[in-house]
């Protein structure tokens, strides 16, 4: 291949699948995708590796691409300099996960776009998040770090390769398993350090940037249940007000963007994640089941309706993501200045926007980079409807159908705009994610088309990314499923069958989760020291093999597969599977005890791993059981698991004592359980209610 440019269009990123790396196929730097045949040319012409990891709705992303890899001037620099290969992190979490712990050794934190400069061999020796195009604020500029990089490998290898082999050591080196499980406390000190963390004033924890984080809520929620401590409840309640009042919801539109740059939730990074609108819907729907508060399940309802109207595709799975820009600026889809509001809305209209939105005329917030007034509106709320009513001296009911017709205006105004772009491709633990967010919706909302919906959705996933009898992949789009799934996939479809089995009830669904499980173990168990892997053992274009524990922007791949090990465990009476557990907590026990309230959805499995563990079976048929399935369904029961067996008894996928149990008097007959010992069994739903609540009473 030559040096130097190449013409516009014709570099390799055009022939691939991901809208990321399309976005970058113009460009005039000579990008390569992850494979062999860019590292042959590198250890054959002896250049360094530029490697750059986003995504296709990573704001910082579009303006490094628009500064630098469309300037013909740095790209003749790096084109000339390097081996150039562009990676979409969402493809290939494997490998980000990777280079981003080598930019967090190096350079002591991380971010996206994510640029890493690798020997030939793939061992990183330079690591930068966003890099302007010239130096500036005291950043170096992509003009300047170029040329000071080809120097440095021309002219002193051997340092470089120094670096390069101490931190392949580094990456390589992994800690231990314990010998004990982790401490007594650890529970109470996640929460202790949660409380520490909160912001009592605005909701959600820390300072700016702000993450819904809902996987924390759902920590808090059974710690609540658990202790009976109403400050975790509070948090959790609080951190949803604020949220749902806030510009970080898109109250024309629904959904939630990814996170808010300040404390106050107001002015937010603009795309909206299909992974954040499962959580978050799973966190409201739980919230509603516990608490009864209607708002929580308006808003679950709501994520629902936006995701299935804006986010489904043709094969019924949802989409990645929507784009933070459009038109080349952040949020420009979503804000509004007093000028347009005032030509769209009627005077009355407008007024009741000032009230309820916080519209002003000179505009609401400020430019996250420059901190100055931008002129323009994020619509968000500063207290319930209800409580703006009474100031506004109208019943709630009448404020919140004016509303309507307002909101309406302005979403079709908004619809003539230039939309910003969607990431099209599909992904297999996202969309697993969702699916278990449909199940979980189901029941705690009572909603039939959504458990339809859950499984309409996974009879998809499983046509779509599971080929053949052992081999799952991990991303679909233009008709074509490709790349090995990692641990994450697997995990989150078991997530998904548990979720639609423990609201339909259908053996069959459980039975494929354990066929999901063993195909895990299989793929990516770590024999030795015990955990699971990210990428499985086939995958040889790795420099190391990580495990992941860290319970991010979404739970670890081992956190969800310990909670599912231990679910299906308790079910189907695998003690194999708790002994894999065991050894889990002790492989990662040094990580919780360090900060535990950086793993929640971990501690929520660790939570029912030390519980005695309850189960509630009911015999009967699914029809004529319909009515106790219900009052278990209105009920917060957090790591209950259920069973409905055949009153005939018959052989069944369940262990032998619990088909031994019978019906009393032919009719709908349910046992609650605490690990072996089974209470009285009882016809009567309210008694069946009593007696699943005195299970938590007593812990």
């Amino acid at each position: 291949m030559p040096k130097g440019n190449v013409k516009r269009g014709t570099n390799r990123l055009s022939k691939e699948k991901s809208p990321y790396l399309l976005q970058h196929a113009s460009n005039p730097v000579d990008w390569y995708p992850w494979c062999d045949e860019a590292f042959d040319r590198a250890l054959s012409e002896d250049r360094p590796i530029f490697l750059s990891i986003g995504y296709s709705t990573c704001h910082w992303c579009h303006v490094m691409e628009r500064e630098s890899f469309e300037d013909e001037g740095i790209a003749k620099l790096l084109n000339e300099a390097f081996i150039c290969i562009k990676v979409d992190r969402e493809e290939r979490p494997d490998l980000d996960q990777l280079y981003m712990k080598a930019a967090q050794m190096m350079i002591g934190s991380g971010g996206w776009p994510l640029n890493i400069v690798l020997t030939p061999e793939k061992v990183p020796f330079y690591a930068a998040t966003y890099i302007p195009p010239d130096g500036r604020y005291g950043m170096i500029g992509m003009s300047e770090l170029i040329p000071r990089i080809a120097e440095l490998w021309k002219k002193d290898r051997e340092r470089i390769m120094r670096s390069a082999n101490s931190l392949i050591g580094l990456l390589n080196e992994h800690r231990r398993p314990s010998e004990s499980l982790p401490k007594e406390d650890i529970l109470l000190q996640a929460y202790d350090e949660m409380v520490l963390s909160f912001d009592e004033k605005e909701g959600g924890f820390g300072s700016r940037p702000k993450f819904p984080s809902a996987h924390n809520l759902l920590f808090l929620l059974r710690y609540w249940k658990r202790q009976g401590d109403p400050y975790a409840l509070q948090m959790v309640e609080r951190t949803l007000d604020a949220i749902s009042r806030g510009g970080i919801r898109d109250h024309i539109g629904q959904g939630f963007h990814r996170y808010s740059t300040d404390e106050r939730w107001l002015l937010p990074h603009f795309e909206k994640m299909l992974y954040d609108q499962a959580l978050l819907a799973i966190a409201f729907s739980e919230t509603y089941q516990e608490t009864k508060k209607e708002a929580y399940k308006e808003e679950a309802e709501a994520i629902f309706g936006y995701v299935l109207g804006r986010m489904r595709s043709e094969e019924g799975l949802f989409l990645s993501a929507e784009d933070a820009d459009s038109e080349g600026v952040e949020g420009a889809y979503y804000v509004w200045t007093y000028d347009e509001l005032s030509r769209i809305l009627s005077p009355e209209e407008l007024s009741i926007a000032e009230k309820v939105y916080n519209v002003e005329k000179g505009g609401n917030y400020r430019d996250e980079s420059s901190r100055a007034f931008t002129g323009k509106n994020v619509l968000h709320m500063s207290a319930g409807l209800d409580e703006i009513s009474k100031g506004m001296g109208m019943e709630s009911f009448e404020l919140k159908e004016r509303l309507m017709a307002l909101n309406s205006k302005l979403y079709e105004n908004r619809s003539r705009r230039p939309a910003p772009q969607k990431d099209d491709k599909i992904l297999a633990d996202w969309n697993c994610l969702m699916v278990a967010a449909l199940a979980i919706g189901g029941r705690c909302l009572a909603s039939r088309e959504h458990v339809d919906l859950a499984r309409a959705s996974l009879r998809s996933i499983l046509g779509v990314f599971f080929k053949d009898e052992g081999h799952l992949l991990h991303r679909f789009r233009d008709k074509e499923a490709s790349i090995e799934a990692n641990i994450d996939d697997y995990a989150f479809l078991v997530w998904a069958l548990l979720e639609v089995y423990d609201t339909c009830l259908e053996p069959s669904y459980l039975e494929m989760a354990d066929k999901m499980i063993e195909l895990s173990i299989k793929h990516f168990w770590d024999d030795a020291d015990g955990g699971f892997f990210m990428a499985p053992g086939s995958r040889v274009d790795l420099i190391s093999r990580q495990k992941d524990t860290y319970d991010g922007a979404l739970p670890s791949g081992n956190s969800v597969m310990a909670y599912c090990l231990l679910r299906a465990s308790r079910l189907l009476e695998k003690p194999g599977y708790e002994d894999m557990l065991e050894k889990m907590f002790k492989a990662f026990s040094e990580d919780l005890n360090e900060m535990p309230s950086a793993h929640t959805y971990l501690m929520m499995a660790y939570d029912a791993f030390v519980l005695p563990y309850s189960k509630l079976v009911i015999v009967g048929d699914i029809e004529d059981a319909k009515e106790m399935i219900e009052a278990r369904d209105s009920l917060y029961l957090p790591h209950n698991n259920t069973i409905l067996t055949d009153p005939k008894g018959d052989e069944g996928l369940f262990p032998k004592l619990t088909r031994e149990l019978k019906q009393s008097n032919g009719r709908p007959t349910a046992y609650v359980c605490v690990r072996r010992s089974c209470m009285d069994p009882t016809c009567s739903p309210e008694d069946m209610k009593r007696l699943l609540l005195s299970v938590y009473e007593s812990r």
